[in-house]
């Protein structure tokens, strides 16, 4: 008898923690993508998405226009765009993000294109490699509401103090 219990009391607990995890970080990332963050910084970090033979896709301009706006509001006075390119690609998310940011009107001398990674854990590691990055601790992340707590936890792993000003229209909001 004393054995069931035992066994009972362990498997209840097994299952508690298996659903209250979950739910927590479900719970935590749902928040952090309802309450943007941003407060002025040293940069604007826009994280990569799909772009279409130099222009950005839906999901990409979403997050360059988010950008725009917070650089406009002067809460920040550099942007760096991330990304690299797919197989056979003729440009980088990075590139066709920079490209779209002129066509708007900032300055290029404003904006570092970084044209590495793939995913959201490379494009923060060259992010933090890149020439004159240094200088840089305070960055404004701007991407997808639910990445913004994936992507501020990836940043501030590599030295940086982020916060994340999420899209608020576009497919992926």
């Amino acid at each position: 008898m004393f054995l069931f219990k035992f066994a009972w009391k362990f498997i209840s607990f097994l299952l508690l923690v298996a659903l209250v995890i979950p739910l927590w970080a479900m719970g935590k990332t749902w928040y952090t993508a309802q309450n943007e963050t941003i407060r002025k910084a040293d940069a604007i970090v826009v994280m990569g998405a799909a772009q279409l033979d130099g222009r950005p896709g839906e999901v990409l301009e979403a997050r360059l226009k988010e950008s725009l706006r917070i650089y406009e509001k002067g809460f920040a006075t550099e942007i760096y765009t991330l990304g690299a390119g797919a197989p056979g690609d003729r440009f980088t998310e990075a590139a066709a993000s920079k490209s779209y940011l002129i066509s708007k009107g900032v300055r290029a001398k404003s904006i570092t294109a970084v044209a590495k990674g793939r995913d959201t854990y490379r494009s923060i590691e060259a992010l933090s490699k890149a020439e004159g990055i240094k200088r840089i601790k305070e960055i404004i992340i701007v991407t997808d509401p639910y990445h913004c707590l994936r992507s501020m936890t990836m940043a501030n792993d590599f030295g940086f103090n982020a916060t994340c000003s999420p899209t608020r229209v576009g497919i992926a909001s």
